[in-house]
Parts: structure tokens; C-alpha cells; sequence
């Protein structure tokens, strides 16, 4: 019943156009997709390090580069992923992990854990920064709920103050027990540091999608709003609650593993959906995909632009994510 009412309302009136919409598997997409196969070759070929000209080339190239590219690919598809979930649960194009303070509940939730554990372990960092991501989230549901004017501005910024509080209370607490070079690390993103061993908690993304994929429908059935939601039989509280689950995971364990990456949730859903609608189970590949080739071009920049330093990908994502998001704030008021 859900995927019928939802289809209703997201399609467009002529049969060709609905099934364009719906349909994953077209030539536009494996186009896309051979794209990024290109960009992840170009990743893995990339570095300061000859990988060809040195007799422990290959071996290198198996313990850095691979990891680095792999880890880009499901880093991607993970923060574009919780933005797109997180504009269809607020029905709002201008929130995403970073607008929100989700990111810095997750940065919050790694000095906790670096204050119970002298030495956390990546298992103990990810669950710290997941509890706090999913706490974080909620709170500002919350305040969402107490706020009667829900202009599309209010709402991230409202998240960004949030997120300021949030970010001043990390810094306070690192410069109080003498771990500033901690918060210092998590606020750059960075790829520099990944190697085997060091990222293959970031499969776990492949497990959150599969959830995404399955509660596609009830999720952009929650983005029509609470009392569509309610009167189709559908608890509107329990989907937001599992929408937020799978933010705080999918945050959780990039915050843990690399860092803040600022703004990639918001561009490429807010991309994708331009072209494409709101439909959440055909966006999703899209989505993914997009998100793949956003990082690893942005990684491939900051590997390059310098040479032989690396800027940090947290920058490039910055730099351009706010041009973006001035760009969509200027064509929502032309569209009024």
C-alpha cells in the first residue's frame, strides 16, 4: 500500500516519464558507473610513491592505494546516502550530516571515548561516535518539533548552531584534559592514513545501504510528512527513528575511521534530485554512485595539487560544498 500511495504522489503524469524515473539500470547510469570504475583506477594510480619504479611497488600498492580508493568508494556513497535520508525526513534540500551537528555529535562522542579509554580501539571510537551521532540527530528532531517556522533556511540553520555548540564543548574538553591534537586530527578528513587494517570497518556501509533499500518506501513515505504518513497506516515516529538509526551508523563509523567531511551529503543528493525526483529506492544508486565520484575526485585533487603535499580532502569538500550551497540557497529564492 505504501509503495503504491508513494509512486502515486512521486510520479509524473505521463507513463514514459514514470518509468525514466523509476528505472535504475540505464544507460546514463553505467555510463556513470564506468566513470567511477575510471576514477577509482586513476585513485589507485596516484601518489607520491612510485609504486612502478620501486621493487616494493605492488606490495605498497596492496596495502595503500587499494585500501585508499576502497575506502573513498564506501565513504562516498555513505555521507551522500545519510544526506538524502536526512532531507527526506526533515523535507528540507539544505540539511545534511554537517548542517545538522550530527558530525560534530560524532566528533563529540570520539573525545568521550578517548576520555574512558586511554587508548580506544576503531571498535570502541565507532561506537562512541555512533551513540553520540544518534543522539545528536534526535536533539535536533527536537528542537525541529519546538520551532514553528520551517522556512527551508530555519532549519539548517538552526543545525549549524547546534553543531557550533557542539564543536566549542569538543574543543573545551580537548584543551581541558590535554587532547587537542585529537580533536585537531578529526577535524581535518583525510585518506592519508588509511591502509590495511585501518578501514575495513567501512564495508559495514554495504549493510546500512541494504536497510536503506529496504525501508526505501516507508522513508520517502515519511518525507510527505507526519500526517500523511499516520493516516496510510505507517508510524511516522518509528520510521524517523530507524531514518536516524541509520544516519548515526552510517556518520558513526566515517567519523571514527576519517574524519569530517563537510558538505558531500548535501551536493549530491540535491543533484541527483534535480534531475530525478524524490523517489528514495531509484535515487539510491544514483546517489551512491554520485558520492563515489564526488570524493574520489575531490582525493585525487588534494593528492595533486600540491605535489608532492596533500591537502586535506575535508578542504577541497569545504571549499566547494559551500559554493554549492550558495548556489542552491540563490536558485530556491528565484524559485521562490
Amino acid at each position: 500500500m505504501p509503495k503504491n500511495i508513494i509512486r502515486m504522489f512521486g510520479a509524473e503524469n505521463s507513463q514514459p516519464q514514470r518509468s525514466n524515473h523509476h528505472k535504475v539500470w540505464t544507460k546514463p547510469f553505467i555510463l556513470a558507473i564506468i566513470v567511477v570504475i575510471i576514477l577509482g583506477i586513476i585513485s589507485m594510480f596516484t601518489g607520491v610513491y612510485d609504486i612502478r619504479g620501486q621493487e616494493d611497488g605492488m606490495e605498497m600498492f596492496f596495502i595503500t592505494r587499494i585500501p585508499r580508493t576502497a575506502a573513498l568508494m564506501l565513504t562516498g556513497a555513505a555521507m551522500a546516502m545519510a544526506g538524502l535520508v536526512m532531507q527526506l525526513i526533515t523535507q528540507n534540500r539544505l540539511v545534511e550530516p554537517t548542517t545538522t551537528g550530527t558530525i560534530e555529535w560524532a566528533g563529540l562522542g570520539l573525545i568521550f571515548a578517548y576520555l574512558l579509554f586511554p587508548a580506544p580501539t576503531l571498535v570502541q571510537r565507532m561506537t562512541a561516535a555512533i551513540i553520540f551521532s544518534f543522539i545528536g540527530t534526535m536533539v535536533f528532531f527536537l528542537f525541529l518539533r519546538r520551532v514553528k517556522l520551517r522556512s527551508s533556511l530555519i532549519v539548517p540553520i538552526i543545525g549549524i548552531m547546534l553543531g557550533a555548540v557542539i564543536s566549542a564543548i569538543s574543543t573545551f574538553v580537548g584543551l581541558a584534559f590535554q587532547m587537542s591534537q585529537n580533536v585537531e586530527t578529526w577535524f581535518v578528513g583525510s585518506f592519508a592514513s588509511i591502509q590495511v587494517g585501518r578501514y575495513e570497518y567501512l564495508w559495514l556501509i554495504v549493510v546500512i545501504t541494504i536497510f536503506i533499500f529496504i525501508y526505501a518506501d516507508r522513508l520517502t513515505l515519511a518525507g510527505l510528512g507526519e500526517d500523511v504518513t499516520t493516516s496510510l497506516g505507517v508510524s511516522y515516529n518509528k520510521i524517523v527513528l530507524i531514518g536516524t538509526g541509520l544516519i548515526a551508523v552510517a556518520v558513526g563509523i566515517v567519523a571514527a575511521v576519517i574524519g569530517n567531511l563537510p558538505f558531500l551529503g548535501l551536493i549530491v543528493p540535491n543533484i541527483v534530485s534535480m534531475f530525478r525526483g524524490d523517489d528514495l529506492r531509484s535515487n539510491l544508486p544514483w546517489v551512491c554512485v554520485s558520492g563515489m565520484g564526488a570524493l574520489t575526485i575531490s582525493d585525487i585533487i588534494s593528492r595533486t595539487i600540491i605535489m608532492p603535499f596533500e591537502v586535506p580532502v575535508s578542504l577541497i569538500l569545504g571549499t566547494v560544498g559551500a559554493v554549492v550551497f550558495i548556489v542552491i540557497l540563490l536558485r530556491r529564492r528565484r524559485l521562490g
